[in-house]
């Protein structure tokens, strides 16, 4: 096991914004508030359809696309109540006080009204394709996700699930959208990953910032760099276990060699993930899976050989 990264010093607490600062405009502040560099995690409602593409034909595609921009505008909802719940800890945070409603660029209110908005146009999306298992799961990402923003972010281990959750459900919701029954295997390794990513969000905040963490995150105070660590890890084999567990048991002898293959490139993304959050670093971990060339090289054979798999 690789030594662990030291713990940097707690950065020390930045002040309120200055009320007499330039402001940006209420435009750029809802694109901000909105954070596109984020919407990539919504392609997740693609999965399924792909996963069960025979030959090269990928069924359902236009409802995936309808689920790709309903879970996106789900996101943004969250992202606005989520900021209006954190904007006071927020302002004390070495990253988080640029943020429109915390800095005084977006106010509250107008933080809440695009968040209605935009969730009673992600229900009517889905309302469009009639997919009453996508409404479902909307539904079910909304509602957990802002029982998450308003207390059980604070309860550690339940919020790791919690926060994975909404990855699952991306998932789920694309597959019924495109009206693919996913598998067991598919949902285990989804939720896998999701954990994985969840666990390793925690990690990096509490080895970047140190003791000040809790001050930023209070359940923080119930994890250790070590066990997270340990679980990042195990969590990162059991996510292989079930990848092997799919690939062995699903489509014709030719398309099980292919997706043996695929585990290989899927390794060493992880070996490299591992690699980058033991990193004390205050980077997203959505960036070190989307910004970071090494693993996009993974990502990029991992998909060709996959793609390779559903087209024999």
């Amino acid at each position: 096991m690789t030594a662990q990264p030291p713990v940097l010093p707690a950065p020390e607490l930045q002040p309120a914004p200055d009320p007499g600062a330039a402001r940006i405009g209420l435009p750029r502040a809802v694109l901000r508030t909105s954070r596109p560099r984020q919407w990539p995690k919504n392609l997740l409602v693609f999965a399924a359809p792909v996963a069960a593409a025979d030959r090269g034909r990928i069924e359902g595609l236009g409802g995936a696309l309808v689920a790709f921009v309903v879970f996106t505008l789900a996101s943004c909802a969250v992202y606005f109540v989520n900021d209006v719940a954190d904007a006071e800890r927020d302002r004390h945070h070495p990253a988080k006080c640029t943020r429109p409603v915390a800095s005084g660029d977006l106010a509250e209110r107008h933080a809440l009204a695009v968040a209605v908005a935009c969730v009673a146009l992600a229900e009517a999306g889905a309302l469009v394709i009639s997919s009453a298992g996508l409404a479902a799961c909307l539904t079910g990402y909304l509602a957990m996700s802002f029982l998450y923003s308003a207390t059980l972010k604070h309860l550690p281990v339940l919020e790791l699930t919690m926060l994975a959750s909404g990855f699952v459900l991306r998932a789920i919701g694309g597959a019924a959208a495109a009206a693919v029954a996913p598998s067991g295997w598919f949902v285990l390794v989804c939720s896998l990953g999701a954990l994985l990513v969840a666990i390793s969000k925690r990690y990096t905040e509490l080895a970047a910032l140190g003791p000040a963490a809790v001050g930023h995150r209070p359940c923080l105070r119930r994890y250790t760099p070590r066990g997270l660590r340990l679980a990042q890890r195990a969590v990162s084999m059991a996510m292989i276990g079930a990848y092997l567990g799919w690939a062995l048991l699903n489509g014709s002898r030719w398309a099980v060699d292919w997706h043996l293959v695929t585990v290989l490139p899927l390794a060493a993304a992880l070996l490299r993930f591992d690699r980058l959050t033991g990193r004390a670093t205050m980077a997203k971990v959505e960036d070190l899976i989307t910004r970071d060339g090494p693993m996009l090289g993974c990502e990029l054979v991992w998909l060709v050989l996959f793609v390779a798999a559903g087209t024999t």
